[in-house]
């Protein structure tokens, strides 16, 4: 057992440095790691490689499913583009350029919470331009478009680390996602407010001429109006605060909105399975990381980590996961790569007695918060937004948004802290 526990351990390493594909790692670190401890592959034993793998196929891949249909169906009649621009045009309205930012940025955001992969400069290639012809900062608009990833990690239901965090505290969706919620907006409003203070003090008006351009260039072009194309989602929430099983209410509401679109059925679940066709990389990392979380187990890692660091965890469990996982996310720059500390000690510390639901907060939520604050995101974030808002520096934007990320940890710190103490 101890060969085996080096090898996850090798194994877990190369996934923090992220020069090796994270999920075959995961996948192919863990089963040589479990073939070494001497579980057979599949047969009547107690422990099989066979029972492991099944061991990932978790509950909450249906939900994200679900949630993948109604996104599939929104997109293909266009409801969620007119929702999408609205809230945009909302935004300028009330905010002027760090409105519409601001807006865009929440926006991707919340594209990003319900797909999987968030994706800022999708908005951003168009808020940005606005945002800069009002005489917003280039920098500073790429950097709060760019928070996007904060809620679209955090708040969400099919990034695999969220998913993995779920799963291992057995907690379900749903109280998670509106911690995750606040967070990613505290993130993006104190950037905004910033923003604000600054164009008062300097004294920039938008005309009214401005701003009918702007809200022009941010307008629809299709005939549905918001409050129809925003019926579906409304259903999608109520059912989701209900308690309802997400994968039902998702297909539900993904068949309201077949129907306000005036779809054929045939089409209608085209669509659906067209948006399913995006769960393809959370449900493979979903997959391999739980497998990964259940070798851990089986090989003792778990227990030998607990053994050595269990005396300084118990002093207060869910705060130390707090800080493991702001840690890792600072370090690794990703909120995959951090899996990889994040789940093993998530065991833990719910091994030690923590409440579930705050040690999972506490675990998604600092890597989610952190992951950013070096270098805006090494892959995607910041370094898509500065290609499509001309005039931007990367280092300059980052720069910009790590005041908003260290107040949305202090927020986070207090939902886990209100969290646990409710528990």
């Amino acid at each position: 057992m101890d060969v085996a526990q080096g090898l996850m351990v090798l194994t877990l390493l190369l996934m923090v440095t992220g020069k090796t594909p994270i999920y075959l790692t995961a996948i192919i670190g863990s089963t040589i790691a479990a073939l070494v401890a001497g579980f057979p592959l599949a047969g009547k034993a107690e422990i099989t490689i066979l029972k492991l793998i099944n061991g990932g196929l978790n509950p909450v891949i249906a939900d994200m499913a679900g949630v993948l249909m109604f996104i599939g169906i929104m997109t293909k009649i266009g409801f969620l583009d007119v929702i999408i621009r609205k809230i945009m045009q909302i935004g300028s309205r009330i905010g002027g350029a760090a409105g519409i930012t601001a807006a865009g940025s929440l926006v991707a955001g919340i594209i990003g919470a319900l797909t999987g992969f968030t994706q800022p400069a999708v908005t951003a290639v168009i808020t940005g331009p606005a945002a800069i012809k009002l005489g917003q900062d280039p920098n500073k608009t790429a950097g709060l478009a760019a928070h996007a990833g904060h809620f679209g990690n955090f708040a969400g239901f099919t990034h695999p680390t969220q998913v993995a965090v779920v799963a291992t505290a057995a907690i379900g969706f749903g109280k998670i996602n509106v911690v995750g919620a606040i967070v990613g907006i505290s993130i993006i409003w104190f950037s905004y407010m910033r923003l604000r203070r600054e164009a008062k003090s300097e004294g920039r008006e938008i005309m009214a001429e401005q701003q009918a351009a702007v809200e022009k260039e941010l307008a629809s072009n299709s005939t549905t109006a918001v409050t129809t194309a925003l019926l579906p989602f409304l259903l999608f929430v109520l059912g989701f605060v209900l308690g309802y099983p997400v994968f039902l209410v998702g297909v539900i509401a993904a068949i309201f909105a077949g129907i306000l679109g005036k779809v054929a059925m045939g089409d209608g679940e085209a669509a659906m399975l067209d948006g399913v066709a995006k769960i393809a990389t959370p449900l493979v990392a979903t997959i391999g990381f739980l497998y990964m979380s259940g070798v851990m187990s089986k090989i003792g890692l778990v227990k030998t980590i607990s053994d050595l660091l269990g005396p300084i965890v118990s002093i207060s469990p869910v705060f130390v996961m707090l800080f493991v996982s702001s840690i890792a996310g600072f370090l690794t720059q990703s909120n995959a790569a951090s899996v990889a500390i994040v789940v093993p000690f998530l065991k833990v510390v719910l091994g030690l007695g923590a409440d579930p639901l705050a040690a999972a907060c506490a675990a998604a939520g600092g890597s989610a918060v952190w992951q950013y604050f070096l270098t805006g995101g090494p892959v995607a974030a910041l370094s898509t937004v500065i290609a499509v808002v001309p005039g931007s520096d990367l280092k300059k934007a980052n720069k910009f948004q790590r005041p908003a990320m260290v107040f949305g940890f202090i927020i986070l710190f207090i939902c886990v802290a209100v969290v646990n103490a409710m528990a």
